[in-house]
């Protein structure tokens, strides 16, 4: 059986489904890696800058057309801000590598400033370009093109942002540590402080009007503020994780961190150019009450019937335990135990915007399950360990394994683990580790159900079953939207300072009551659900 694809980011061939099996796609592909900064061409095409994919996209605001401008696996990498000169040269915060390159118009790209951790907010000034870094003792500083030292202008600063210069010369910057937006003179000076109390902002733009534009990341508002008359007005609600501005003449357009591209009307009223979607997923969990829960890095989603994402909590929502990528379910309904990207294993319950840390300090965390005696098993992929929390005390289960992602406990406490390095699935036994599934390419999520072992194969593009009792292998699903596209290979993306640890993509598979899996379709920004006539 045959599913066709849909429109999306990912080109990869149809879906194949094993005799029996059936496939629906309970969430639309995602058009863009993410969408954080936006700057307008002199094409009069939005450029969308996107984290999580390396890429950097040209969008046709009225067609909807997508262009890829600098693709996954090229030399722009987490591209985060991203500024043009008259030149046409365009200027890229690359945020995990900390560093500030130029893409010039026939492509070439080279780094022009490497000391700057968590570079992220960018502008071009009358020949000058402007940068800063988005932590807490945040430097802003003027970069010279031709490699030469930096030249700061302000210091100190708790988590600037994205910033532009406005009518009177100054740089107006947000302030994500003080919920303010500051002003600082270009050459250098005391900053001040010319608006507080928002919604927690991470752009600051300027209209033709010299009125200020400026996305909220928490509250999800658009406001305008007029700083000469001192009004401040909602343009648009638009839901927590916006991003960034631009403008094509005095047409508004912001982005969100999932995704999304709107153009703010007037009067409350918007126009979708990219719908909101999914930025990953990553791990997936379904709880007692059918309720599946998607862990999507900086979000975290409830999946109602109808494929209608809820948000459950982000980043910077009270109670969030930071970057989310596994997920199980806990013991009481609206319980979540997750894994996150600074490397910790947390009990979560968004709904009372609360979490607690049950381990913390680890090296890079994927998978993660609950033993039938309630301890919590985890794999710590960069160690190459599976740990175990239980009452308070640590325990290693195993050591010296190949990139451990995924983990299932069955109900007499076996431990399998997905071994992705050496594309493998074993089980931890009296110490020892055994081989259950071999020759596999890449396995990441894993799941039990029913006596068979699941397991997401992102190198063969795979859902692979193994019979325990029998050991029998087969293939329900191939050609899946999973991992990198074909003949790409992603280049590392490291911290965001202390927001997140290395974003390393992690494919989950979840089990449903009814013997559904649902697979993380990290390719294309979608999830799975897998099921037998």
């Amino acid at each position: 059986m045959t599913i066709s694809g849909q429109q999306g980011r990912y080109a990869g061939s149809a879906a194949q489904l094993a005799e029996g099996w059936t496939l629906e796609r309970l969430t639309p592909p995602s058009r863009l890696y993410g969408a954080n900064g936006l700057a307008t061409g002199a094409d009069g095409r939005v450029y969308v800058a996107q984290v999580g994919g390396s890429q950097v996209s040209a969008i046709d605001v009225d067609s909807g057309v997508i262009e890829t401008i600098s693709a996954m696996g090229g030399d722009i990498v987490a591209p985060d801000d991203l500024v043009f000169d008259e030149a046409g040269n365009l200027y890229l915060t690359e945020i995990t590598e900390g560093r500030v390159c130029m893409r010039t118009p026939n492509g070439q790209v080279r780094v022009i400033q490497g000391d700057m951790p968590v570079a992220n907010p960018i502008t071009w000034h009358q020949g000058r370009l402007i940068a800063g870094e988005c932590r807490i003792g945040a430097r802003i500083m003027e970069l010279d093109r031709d490699g030469g030292a930096p030249r700061v202008i302000a210091e100190n600063i708790p988590m600037a942002n994205a910033f532009q210069v406005g009518p009177d010369g100054k740089l107006y910057f947000p302030v994500m540590g003080t919920n303010e937006i500051w002003r600082v003179d270009l050459a250098g000076g005391a900053p001040e402080v010319v608006a507080g109390d928002l919604g927690v902002p991470d752009s600051v733009k300027f209209d033709s009007k010299g009125r200020i534009v400026t996305t909220q990341v928490a509250s999800g508002q658009v406001l305008r503020l007029d700083l000469v008359s001192g009004t401040r007005e909602v343009l648009a609600d638009l839901g927590p994780g916006l991003d960034n501005v631009t403008f094509i003449g005095d047409r508004i357009f912001v982005s969100s961190i999932p995704g999304e591209i709107t153009e703010i009307l007037g009067d409350g009223k918007v126009r979708p150019i990219v719908p909101r979607s999914l930025q990953w997923p990553l791990g997936l969990a379904v709880g007692a009450d059918g309720a599946l829960f998607v862990a999507d890095g900086a979000f975290g989603y409830t999946l109602q019937p109808g494929g209608v994402l809820v948000l459950a909590g982000m980043i910077f929502y009270p109670g969030c335990p930071g970057y989310l990528r596994g997920v199980v379910a806990g013991a009481e309904p609206g319980e979540w135990i997750v894994t996150t990207g600074t490397g910790g294993v947390a009990r979560y319950r968004p709904a009372e915007a609360t979490s607690e840390f049950l381990a913390n300090g680890y090296d890079q965390l994927m998978g993660v399950a609950v033993a039938p005696g309630g301890a919590i098993v985890f794999a710590e992929y960069g160690a190459g360990r599976v740990l175990s929390a239980d009452k308070g005390a640590v325990e290693e289960l195993a050591n010296g394994l190949d990139k451990p992602m995924g983990v299932a406990v069955a109900s007499d406490g076996t431990v399998y683990v997905a071994e992705a390095g050496a594309g493998r699935v074993v089980k931890l036994a009296g110490g020892k580790v055994e081989p259950v599934l071999e020759g596999l390419g890449r396995p990441e999520g894993l799941a039990l159900s029913g006596g068979r072992l699941v397991t997401v194969d992102t190198a063969a593009k795979a859902l692979i079953a193994c019979d325990l009792s029998g050991g029998a292998r087969e293939t329900l699903a191939s050609s899946l939207p999973v991992g990198a596209p074909a003949g790409v290979i992603p280049k590392f993306l490291g911290p965001i300072g202390d927001m997140a640890g290395p974003m390393i993509n992690f494919s989950g598979v979840a089990a449903g009551a009814d013997g559904t899996f649902y697979v993380s379709g990290d390719a294309e920004g979608s999830v799975l659900a897998i099921r037998a006539r």
